[in-house]
């Protein structure tokens, strides 16, 4: 049998469990929102065991080098003593410049970090609120040209991070930073590729931020984005975006509604279908596909048919997180969006 220390009290783990599965199991006190390797929540750091590989496989090597992992990857086969990760490397601190709604359930959210942040657009940052909540966020701003950081949150019934940043937070207000995570984000050194974007609800921020990105860089090839929601009023920044597309003959952009709602301004039908109906050969593109999990991953075993190879395929499924016990026993609550 597997033991795990953990902060000097050690539980047994069952066979194939992974790290954050005993912790969970035994109610230990350990942060966490994916559970899939994605939104570094979960760091631990190791004192003494065999990591296995899979433990660290998203992490930058920085992290990796000073002994971090993430608990919700890590499945031992030996004995493994951890710690809770120091916030003072993890995380860092933010001041809110400034917030507007986008359209009733969308709220653009700027953050100036107390550091430079060293990133790229449409990578994703995670936000600590005081006490202890977390959520992660695609970036929407070009380290270039904004001074500051932006992000797009998405209202969700019940949501606790999402109404606090909607309606609680205000400019001047102080909140927890670590990043950048992902590597949804644009190659310079690919400027003649033709680029398929396509993303659902606030799926849209790294989109924009790729999008920016590669234009001010001088990309030669065509860029086609594609934003989808059910209804009307969940397409934001369109205008911005149909300016960018009169400005920028390369850059073609494509707002698509797949409800009952306004056919004469938006594109009818799902934002996938109508990318991969209009793009049939993805030979040779760079794809990017973020939103909902279930359009994300549809779309991009349809891109992997339509020819795009996996190395050019960056898909960033915006996955639900699963709420503990807590907060589902005071309400059936629907999570944020990360």
């Amino acid at each position: 049998m597997v033991m795990i220390t953990y902060n000097a009290t050690t539980y047994a783990a069952e066979n194939g469990e992974s790290v954050l599965e005993t912790l969970q199991r035994h109610g230990a006190d350990i942060p966490y929102s994916c559970e899939k390797g994605t939104c570094l929540t979960c760091l631990v750091k190791a004192d003494s065991g065999d990591i296995p590989a899979d433990a660290r496989k998203n992490l930058t090597p920085a992290l990796a080098g000073q002994g971090f992992l993430l608990a919700c990857m890590c499945r031992p086969k030996g004995d493994i003593v951890l710690e809770s990760a120091d916030d003072a490397v993890i995380y860092g601190r933010a001041t809110v410049t400034g917030i507007n709604m986008l359209t009733p359930d969308v709220s653009r959210v700027k953050l100036r970090p107390s550091t430079p942040l060293y990133y790229r657009a449409g990578q994703f940052i995670n936000i600590r609120r005081h006490d202890g909540i977390v959520r992660s966020y695609s970036l929407a701003s070009v380290p270039r040209l904004d001074q500051e950081l932006e992000i797009h949150v998405k209202r969700m019934a019940n949501g606790l991070m999402s109404n606090w940043l909607c309606d609680q937070v205000k400019p001047g207000d102080g909140l927890d930073l670590q990043g950048p995570n992902g590597d949804c984000f644009y190659d310079p050194g690919l400027r003649e590729r033709n680029l398929l974007l396509i993303g659902t609800g606030t799926g849209l921020a790294p989109l924009l931020g790729v999008a920016r990105d590669a234009l001010d860089a001088g990309h030669l090839g065509a860029i086609h984005l594609y934003h989808g929601s059910r209804e009307a009023d969940g397409i934001y920044l369109a205008d911005a975006l149909s300016d960018l597309a009169d400005v920028h003959a390369n850059f073609h952009f494509a707002p698509c509604v797949s409800g009952d709602g306004d056919t004469k301004s938006f594109r009818a039908g799902r934002a996938d279908v109508a990318a991969l109906s209009d793009h049939p050969d993805l030979t040779g593109w760079g794809v990017y596909i973020c939103g909902y999990p279930a359009m994300v991953h549809a779309a991009r075993k349809a891109a992997l048919l339509a020819g795009a190879s996996i190395p050019n395929i960056h898909a960033d499924p915006f996955d639900f997180k699963d709420m503990r016990d807590v907060a589902r026993a005071a309400a059936e609550e629907k999570p944020d969006l990360w």
